[in-house]
């Protein structure tokens, strides 16, 4: 919940001049933006940049005020929506079940869903961080078919590790990446799991990308704040 809408619309005509110059090969860069921002950012029509929203209702529409529904996001040819982030789950109290409705809807609208998932320090700590993620893909993303589940990205993102300043290990985040994709390989096969992009998000920085990036299962990042500075961004996705 940063910037307002001059800044939002400054940050995107700066990033997308640093893109011009940015080999994109085998890359995508996806900015997830407060839902107010998104037709301000659209009306640019900047290339190389997919836009996507931070969250969304389960309902198409109805008596929810203040929501926002996959299908006015699919109106607005918005084709990605992050689902079930830890603030989201912390604060505003969504279950896994809601996350399931709400996976669901999106795909239902031709969507793509960035499902979030991750386990606390003391869920680590105890030894519980595999059952934790377990029960949450299970929960919320694993009832889906084959053709359903490769239309969706998962983003694992310690939340120990997020907006404190500290990084999962490349080698832990790689274990819990390799971790998720035995996960889905169990359920629809390792030609399935290959195929889907499962990405790191925990104090992704510039000085911290690459290493992360270059691990086996890790296929891209949610950047957080790393992110609002399109000078840091760049050097990220350049990585």
């Amino acid at each position: 919940m940063y910037k307002n809408s001059t800044e939002a619309k400054a940050y995107m005509n700066t990033l997308g001049g640093l893109l011009k110059d940015t080999p994109l090969e085998n890359k995508q860069v996806i900015i997830c933006a407060p839902s107010l921002f998104l037709e301000g950012m659209q009306n640019l029509n900047i290339d190389n940049i997919d836009l996507g929203a931070q969250n969304c209702y389960f309902e198409n529409e109805g008596a929810f005020t203040g929501e926002i529904s996959p299908k006015m996001l699919q109106e607005m040819s918005i084709k990605y929506v992050i689902l079930g982030h830890s603030e989201r789950r912390e604060i505003f109290g969504e279950s896994n079940e809601m996350l399931k409705q709400k996976v669901d809807a999106t795909l239902a609208q031709g969507l793509c869903p960035i499902f979030c998932c991750g386990e606390t320090l003391s869920e680590r700590e105890s030894g519980q961080l595999f059952d934790k993620i377990k029960i949450q893909l299970e929960d919320s993303l694993l009832h889906l078919d084959a053709n359903q589940i490769i239309n969706c990205i998962i983003a694992y993102e310690p939340i120990w590790a997020i907006g404190t300043g500290v990084t999962a290990s490349p080698e832990q985040a790689e274990e819990m990446h390799a971790f998720i994709r035995k996960c889905i390989a169990e359920v629809y096969g390792n030609e399935v799991s290959e195929k889907i992009h499962i990405l790191y998000g925990g104090s992704v920085k510039p000085n911290n990308a690459k290493e992360l990036f270059g691990q086996p299962n890790i296929d891209g990042g949610l950047v957080g704040g790393a992110s609002l500075k399109p000078e840091d961004f760049i050097q990220i996705i350049s990585d």
